[in-house]
């Protein structure tokens, strides 16, 4: 039976029958701790390192300068959404109060599709580089095991989704205290090589940003630095979410600025930056150093581990994979919840917006984004010719551009959120709410015109600007590359809402 109350707010979130219904299906297990660890596998990953690190020193720079303006001015936006509005699917109901449902689909769809392709098409991948780096001797897998070895990864993580979350929880847990005891062997290493060969100097002049240095890292450090948002796709899961969000998402803040200070700063002292590949560059560091364990590093700087070394290069590249397997997983367990939600709110079809009574989650989208990963890693692998680190920039190119986008319509709700929702009780408000919300946009927007037109406001595909393996000639190319899948997710986000309109008609109250 429902009260007065629960019917205001059925009718102020403009709740679905079919959504009242579904979410009795979802279970509370969501506590302080896993909501930590969980933000931690989403804000760190691994395979962002060397992409990073591969820009050189001025990394360094532009690190610090997104710490202060943009990883911290996000974590108090989402701490004021999270609690404000704890709801399932936080990212899409946030951008469907503020601004409807047919742009919260579009944008959903792009927050959505960005993870099956990056699980299928970077993760695994680098996973698999981790795998002949540490345990084959650099040797490249055959194209029979290269399958088996990065398929088994994906679907190993679509099935720790489809668990429910009670169990499914651990991989990520797993994972953020892997990300700190690799850190912590790599950081005793790399104090270790450079007491014994010395290490690279950073100079104050090879730090200093130009305009094409702003642009070549602004892109992939929103990629790597997003993700405070997502504990709150299940936010209906969350035990205390009033409290626990704000809690968990400041210390993953601290955590998550140390975790990519100081892999990136190891790489540029212990290799040179011409060394330092997007694919292989955190990697590439943790076997040099590991020499100190036991091994040697030749003329050409190739990295060559031996007895105590190679047993530590063995722990590292475990720990690595566990790593990008736990990014993976909890993604693609936030988005997917993000996705589903929006299939029983009539902006998806309603097929995808079943809640397992059994697990408590959505299987049926699960399913869906193992087999979008999947094809992702057959596709590109064959497309690629099996040259994994073009195989990579590939992949990466469309992952961070549907990623940036896909906040248009999020970082701005909270500024109308503000004006349309003024009586929301905000058990945290952030200062300076409305600031950092246009702040944020103006970022992203700044971002995503850079990938469609690499330098655009200097010289656009100029030698400065264009991504590595393109020609001058090749920029309309370059654009129909990144411009053609977005139109795509863009289309397929407005069939979604129109199929979802029997939905939508079918009110909670």
């Amino acid at each position: 039976m429902t009260t007065n109350n629960q019917a205001d707010q059925l009718r102020d979130l403009d709740v679905t029958a079919d959504a009242v219904e579904q979410t009795k299906h979802l279970k509370k297990s969501f506590g302080r701790k896993e909501i930590l660890a969980f933000t931690i596998c989403t804000l760190v990953g691994v395979d962002s390192v060397g992409q990073i690190a591969s820009q050189g020193p001025r990394a360094i720079t532009m690190l610090f300068f997104f710490a202060l303006l943009f990883f911290i001015p996000q974590s108090l936006l989402f701490a004021e959404l999270g609690t404000a509005f704890p709801q399932e699917g936080g990212p899409y109901l946030w951008a469907r109060l503020a601004f409807g449902r047919l742009v919260a689909t579009i944008n959903n769809m792009l927050y959505w599709v960005t993870n099956p392709v990056w699980f299928g098409g970077t993760l695994s991948v680098v996973a698999a580089a981790t795998l002949e780096t540490f345990f084959r001797d650099g040797r490249p897998m055959s194209t029979f095991w290269f399958y088996f070895f990065t398929i088994t990864f994906i679907w190993v993580g679509t099935f720790a989704t489809i668990l429910s979350f009670k169990v499914g929880k651990y991989i990520p847990i797993s994972g953020a205290y892997a990300r700190f005891i690799l850190l912590g062997i790599f950081t005793v290493a790399v104090v270790m090589y450079g007491a014994r060969h010395g290490v690279n100097g950073l100079h104050a002049s090879e730090m200093t940003i130009n305009y094409a240095g702003f642009v070549g890292l602004t892109g992939i450090l929103i990629f790597a630095l997003c993700g405070f948002e997502l504990p709150n796709a299940a936010g209906d899961e969350m035990i205390d979410p009033k409290r626990d969000v704000p809690y968990s998402l400041i210390r993953a803040a601290l955590a998550g600025i140390l975790l990519y200070g100081v892999p990136i700063i190891g790489v540029l002292i212990v290799l040179p930056v011409s060394q330092v590949t997007s694919l292989g560059g955190f990697i590439d560091a943790i076997k040099t150093v590991f020499t100190v364990f036991g091994g040697s590093v030749d003329a050409k700087g190739v990295a060559t581990l031996t007895g105590s070394g190679a047993v530590m290069g063995a722990i590292a590249g475990l720990l690595f994979i566990l790593c990008t397997l736990s990014s993976g997983v909890a993604w693609i367990m936030g988005s997917d919840r993000a996705l589903a939600v929006s299939g029983y709110d009539g902006a998806a079809p309603r097929w995808l917006g079943e809640i397992s009574e059994k697990h408590g989650t959505p299987v049926r989208v699960n399913i869906l984004s193992g087999g979008v990963a999947t094809a992702t890693v057959i596709a590109a692998h064959q497309i690629s010719g099996g040259n994994l680190g073009k195989y990579f920039t590939v992949v990466i190119g469309i992952a961070v551009s549907t990623t940036v986008l896909s906040y248009l319509a999020i970082y701005p709700a909270l500024w109308r959120l503000r004006v349309t929702h003024p009586d929301q009780p905000r058990p945290y408000k952030a200062p300076f709410g409305k600031t950092i919300s246009v702040w944020l946009t103006c970022l992203v927007l700044f971002a995503g015109a850079q990938l469609l037109f690499p330098g655009i406001g200097g010289a656009w595909f100029g030698d400065l600007y264009r991504p590595d393996g393109w020609a001058q000639s090749e920029k309309w190319k370059y654009f129909l590359t990144e411009g053609i899948p977005l139109a795509v997710f863009t289309v397929t986000g407005v069939l979604f809402w129109i199929s979802g309109k029997r939905t939508r008609d079918e009110k909670a109250v």
